[in-house]
């Protein structure tokens, strides 16, 4: 019997792999917003405070690298591409490949879990940009549906918070604090689609599968860029901890549960200025990894695949339903005038 798809793509947002490529991919970034050098400069200090280099390029060949003995396990043998929407491997470039190639139809797996217009919708508009570069030949390309709420992906990010909390005395893991992080955006796009409620959802099933009380934990992000005057998701996670200690708190475990792989933000967000603001309050602080490639998170974009190409329904927990496999029209708009879409600070993933 035919499959029917004749590859997967993967789409990611894309990071430098050195220094010389930073300003470039900045410039990518942030093209059609009249963002100033000065600005990019600022932000560029992030990368160079790593070398230049993000991790999450090494992090997503790592991924294809997984996916690909599980998908031959299921009896999924076709070719994987990959193309981002700010570095290269840039999807425009990819998807000329993959019409050259004789690709007719794809199935896209988004290097994102939830809902909203900078990790669904847009990257949905950037694959109809490149197909329309790529000529009348160019693959019809489907995606698998937002996974926030695929059963793997909550048992890896379980997994992760536990491996943190192992770092605690006993004593101490009985009264941390978890603070699960996520990427903010702005409340005119917040509003819009179901971002916050699907994070909110992840946050209790990760905290049911490890035993962590709806008193112990909360709903924070990072990340913030964008004018001042400009409402974003709150609250951040600095003014957390200082929140925590003014109630009394000293030990907090952070889980950053919006993000797939230990890139940018969540190494200079997380293990920087979070942790240097821990230590400024005399705080403990743990921080769980993402789920990255753990074989739980692979097994849940297997199974994801594996129900596209056979017809049936991957499975869900909790309490959302599933997203639709096509995304409605109109669904997750920006929320912001022309021009106006946030900047992210380093790579929003």
């Amino acid at each position: 019997m035919s499959q029917p798809y004749d590859a997967i793509l993967i789409v990611g947002f894309g990071g430098p792999e050195s220094r010389d490529d930073v300003m470039p991919f900045l410039r990518n970034v942030t093209r059609g917003r009249n963002i100033p050098d000065e600005r990019l400069l600022e932000v560029a200090e992030h990368y160079y405070h790593f070398g230049g280099v993000s991790p999450i390029n090494a992090q997503v060949r790592e991924l294809i690298a997984a996916l690909k003995p599980e998908l031959a396990l299921r009896g999924i043998h076709v070719p994987i591409y990959w193309g981002n929407r700010n570095w290269y491997p840039l999807l425009p470039d990819t998807l000329q490949q993959m019409t050259a190639d004789g690709v007719g139809r794809a199935l896209a797996v988004l290097h994102a879990a939830y809902s909203s217009y900078s990790s669904c919708r847009q990257y949905q508009e950037n694959i109809e940009a490149a197909r329309q570069a790529a000529g009348e030949n160019a693959p019809q390309i489907d995606k698998v549906r937002a996974y926030f709420n695929q059963p793997g992906f909550i048992s890896a990010n379980a997994a992760r918070l536990r491996e943190a909390l192992a770092e605690l005395s006993p004593e101490q893991r009985d009264r941390v604090q978890v603070a699960y992080t996520a990427h903010s955006i702005p409340l005119r796009m917040a509003d819009q689609c179901d971002y916050a409620k699907q994070l909110s959802e992840v946050g209790r099933l990760v905290s049911e599968a490890v035993g962590i009380p709806e008193s112990r934990w909360k709903l924070v992000y990072q990340s913030r860029s964008g004018r001042p005057q400009d409402p974003w998701l709150e609250p951040d996670i600095c003014d957390h901890l200082e929140t925590l200690k003014a109630s009394g708190q000293e030990v907090v475990a952070i889980a950053p549960i919006g993000f797939l792989s230990d890139h940018i933000e969540v190494l200079f967000d997380l293990d920087d200025e979070a942790r240097h603001k821990a230590d400024e309050l005399g705080m403990t602080l743990v921080r769980a990894k993402t789920v990255g490639t753990h074989p739980d998170f692979v097994g849940a974009l297997v199974e994801l695949i594996a129900a596209r190409f056979n017809g049936t329904a991957a499975p869900i927990c909790g309490l959302l339903a599933a997203r639709p496999d096509t995304c409605p029209v109109g669904c997750c708009p920006s929320g912001m005038p022309a021009g106006g879409r946030p900047m992210p600070t380093s790579s929003r993933e």
